[in-house]
């Protein structure tokens, strides 16, 4: 059986945009190699050498990206569904009434800078299935906290 990865639009728009520069820096990369190689003898040649590990980590990262997107699931909006699932974006408010808004996301996509975490988290796990207005346990290594969901989307 193989592993589905969850993506939403901009995530799927956001790989397919790395993989057509992946694929225009080979180009670029294997001129490089070219290059090198009329240097003369490879064996003592870092630029010859430091063109092929180039080389090898592009093609490692367009593979990888390839492999994604073909096995992806697109996560779909939720509706009018006021339940937190892949996909959204969820208000929470602190005791002290600080809110913080989070988007949840498959793994590929995960970036806690940018509010988007994870449903394999235990931030994620904690929110998944909630309801608005429902009280959720989110237990981080420095402490535990209830936060209130406020909103859905």
């Amino acid at each position: 059986m193989k592993k589905l990865f969850h993506l939403t639009q901009a995530g799927i728009d956001d790989l397919t945009a790395e993989l057509g520069a992946l694929r225009v820096k080979r180009t670029a990369t294997a001129e490089a190699i070219k290059t090198a190689r009329e240097l003369g003898d490879l064996a003592e040649n870092a630029e010859y050498q430091s063109a092929r590990q180039e080389q090898e980590r592009n093609d490692a990262r367009i593979d990888e990206i390839e492999h994604i997107l073909a096995n992806v699931e697109v996560i779909k909006s939720q509706g009018s569904k006021k339940q937190v699932g892949l996909g959204s974006k969820v208000t929470l408010k602190s005791p002290k009434g600080k809110e913080m808004v989070l988007q949840v996301v498959g793994t590929i996509e995960a970036d806690p800078l940018a509010q988007k975490i994870s449903d394999e988290s235990p931030i994620g796990r904690a929110l998944l299935g909630k309801k608005e207005g429902e009280d959720v346990e989110i237990k981080t290594p420095a402490n535990t906290t209830v936060y209130t969901i406020a909103a859905v989307a």
